[in-house]
């Protein structure tokens, strides 16, 4: 039995990572640093992933309004050219 996180959880915490990412308090504050800590490791446990980025994007992709079918973690490079001409 897997277990999956709600989607609006998943928002939450990708909205808080990216403010504490963002905030000058973390360098700064040793309750800010935790809070950091707290919230990767839970965005890691929910999404069942080791790595923050990966976690991070997969629970980009779970949330609420992703596309179904959202590749935007793919780069430009990665995406089929247009067919070979005659």
């Amino acid at each position: 039995m897997t277990l999956i996180a709600h989607p609006a959880v998943l928002r939450d915490l990708i909205d808080e990572y990216e403010a504490l990412a963002a905030g000058p308090d973390t360098a700064n504050s040793a309750q800010a640093r935790q809070r950091q800590d707290d919230v990767t490791y839970t965005l890691r446990v929910s999404t069942g992933l080791r790595d923050i980025d990966a976690a991070m994007a997969a629970a980009e992709h779970q949330s609420p309004g992703a596309r179904p079918l959202d590749n935007s973690v793919l780069s430009s490079s990665c995406s089929p050219g247009p067919p070979a001409g005659p």
